[in-house]
């Protein structure tokens, strides 16, 4: 039977592939005039404009997203968002289900997609681990976007995690900026974007649902840089926990950070 699935499988990969460029082609006029009203209200623009592409893609191809609020969320207060990161579908619900200013930590190489590139420098804050000047220019960047009540999106396992655990070890930087700037940390989970689309390939795009899980918020207030492993760690169990909760997983115990 699967193997008399898997054309269609490729058919409809296709298909939205296809739609997911249309849709990108049809934002870039809206990008580009964006981009005359500065970096902070361009790029809110831009996200909006990406929602709307976002929506649209997840509607076209029967993927039906859905926020959980684990705890009342303010949309009015900047944050630091943390997430899992398993899938290329981590991406899409970010612009969907976020519903404030928001700019995400994003690979440097990613931006050098043709057309996508040019959206994707535009709506985040790049980031090139392998070059110390760069990193450090994104840290200055991610803080000012603070400073102008805008919220980052980061993705503290840094690379998709491909093991059998919930969670990959988490890197400092997306608490040490918490703390510099006073911001407090929310964990967000992606609980299905594994299954619509599997870090192996492409044609493994499958069509259903697509929660996004907001957690309760973690303070800041009081901690110095002496404070990022213990924040780290509180982080890292209580997105462990909320991920256990919602997926199963053949490991018993969360991976230590």
């Amino acid at each position: 039977m699967k193997i008399l699935l898997k054309p269609l499988q490729w058919i409809y990969c296709i298909y939205a592939l296809l739609l997911f460029i249309g849709i990108m082609f049809l934002t870039v006029p809206f990008v580009v005039v964006a981009l005359f009203f500065g970096r902070i209200k361009g790029g809110n623009f831009i996200y909006k404009v990406l929602k709307a592409w976002g929506t649209s893609w997840f509607f076209l191809i029967g993927l039906k997203p859905k926020n959980i609020y684990e705890v009342p969320h303010d949309t009015s207060r900047e944050y630091i968002f943390t997430a899992n990161h398993s899938s290329y579908m981590d991406i899409p619900p970010i612009v969907v289900a976020i519903n404030q200013p928001v700019r995400v930590l994003a690979k440097y190489e990613m931006s050098k997609i043709p057309v996508f590139g040019f959206i994707y420098k535009s709506a985040t804050v790049l980031v090139d681990r392998s070059n110390p000047d760069r990193r450090a220019e994104s840290v200055r960047e991610m803080k000012e976007f603070i400073q102008k009540k805008v919220s980052i999106f980061i993705f503290p396992e840094g690379t998709f995690n491909v093991t059998e655990a919930p969670l990959k070890e988490f890197f400092d930087g997306a608490f040490r900026i918490a703390i510099e700037t006073e911001t407090p940390v929310k964990p967000v989970l992606f609980i299905d974007a594994v299954d619509r689309l599997h870090s192996g390939g492409l044609f493994t795009l499958t069509p259903g649902k697509c929660r996004v899980v907001f957690m309760e918020e973690v303070s800041v207030e009081g901690l110095t840089m002496d404070d990022v492993p213990a924040l780290k760690q509180r982080v890292y169990e209580l997105m462990d926990s909320g991920l256990r909760r919602y997926r199963k997983y053949d490991t018993e115990k969360p991976t230590e950070v």
